[in-house]
């Protein structure tokens, strides 16, 4: 890594991040550090590290920063706002991400905005359990993002069959946040008077289809209306996508199609890109410190592979997926400017975050 990246990232964060001139140094090292050796540990970062310092003292100073550095709760979204643009409109996805650490478990709910080219993490939480998320959890993150966007600002919002429930379809539905989210064969639908399962009322499906049902009154909560999209995958199983918005059962499905981002998110995260598994941290806090510093790493990648292709897209081959996906030649383009020492700064100098963004420091 050459010394110039680091003093020109160290520079454009300066304005934007409440940390002393060393902590901010340190910030900035373990940002470019992750890229350059594609892994989160600290053993490997230390390495990357440029000038005379010993790798054992620049190992001791990173564990120093998750040890002393506190910042406030989702600092980074302004950073990665600024970074990867915004739209009118985006997508969002949201799920898990789990992992080991010895015996310790690690469960993250990551909520991730995606866009035409790019998929980032913006919240998350550290769950203090192994397994699904709770209501009140989600519930909890989508008021953390809600303080921070208008409901406007979603365009959809995508989860798979563990995000479903009749508390969480009615605050999604009181707050204006249309989605599109898979349910499961047995959920129970009320259609022309008569309740029965999904399983039953498709049990004919052959191919797409599409209907109005409604989620019967369940522990205090109203009947939810919804519309669904329905359709036979691989295996005979079927994929069943109910959306809050009025729309025709293949449009739904399309728009579910593009959940897959935040999969493909959870791989550039992990073994294709920047192997967060690889930590030893396991203090949600030091661990939430960890994902925000991975998040800002990402939106830099993207940010690199749009200057890198500009208007156009990654070649594609005969089987119809790209050649390197945007993350991927971002990722390369990136770790090839920290290799080569050339003059051209990582991103640009003066990055301007949105007002409402702004950290407010108290």
């Amino acid at each position: 890594m050459n010394s110039r990246a680091l003093a020109d990232l160290k520079e454009t964060l300066t304005a934007h991040v409440p940390l002393g001139k060393s902590r901010l140094e340190t910030l900035c090292l373990l940002l470019l550090g992750m890229i350059s050796a594609r892994t989160v540990n600290l053993t490997h970062i230390a390495t990357e590290r440029p000038g005379r310092a010993k790798v054992a003292s620049t190992y001791r100073r990173l564990q120093r920063f998750f040890q002393h550095v506190v910042l406030p709760e989702d600092w980074a979204v302004g950073l990665v706002v600024a970074l990867i643009g915004r739209p009118q409109k985006w997508y969002l996805c949201l799920d898990r991400t789990n992992w080991k650490i010895g015996k310790a478990d690690v469960n993250i709910l990551v909520l991730a905005v995606v866009t035409e080219k790019f998929r980032v993490p913006l919240m998350w939480s550290l769950l203090a359990h192994c397994g699904n998320s709770t209501t009140a959890q989600r519930i909890d993150l989508m008021r953390r993002y809600l303080a921070r966007f208008e409901a406007s600002t979603v365009r959809m919002l995508l989860a798979d069959r563990e995000f479903i429930g009749q508390e969480w379809f009615a605050f999604l539905k009181d707050h204006g946040i249309p989605f599109a989210i898979r349910l499961k064969e047995e959920q129970i639908i009320r259609v022309d008077g008569r309740e029965l399962s999904l399983r039953s009322w498709l049990s004919r499906c052959k191919g797409e289809r599409g209907f109005t049902a409604v989620l019967p009154a369940k522990a205090g909560h109203p009947d939810i209306e919804l519309h669904f999209g329905a359709r036979r995958i691989k295996g005979g199983e079927l994929l069943v996508v109910a959306s809050s918005l009025p729309a025709s059962g293949g449009r739904i499905l399309r728009y579910y199609r593009k959940r897959w981002f935040i999969e493909c998110l959870f791989a550039d995260s992990k073994t294709k890109g920047l192997n967060i598994e690889d930590t030893r941290l396991t203090l949600a806090h030091k661990l939430s410190l960890l994902v925000a510093i991975t998040a800002i790493a990402i939106a830099l990648v993207c940010r690199a592979a749009v200057k890198r292709l500009g208007q156009k897209y990654p070649a594609r081959k005969k089987h119809g997926y790209c050649e390197r996906s945007w993350f991927r030649t971002g990722f390369d383009e990136l770790r090839r400017r920290l290799r080569s020492g050339q003059d051209e700064p990582i991103v640009d100098r003066k990055i301007v975050i949105p007002k409402s963004l702004r950290l407010r420091v108290v």
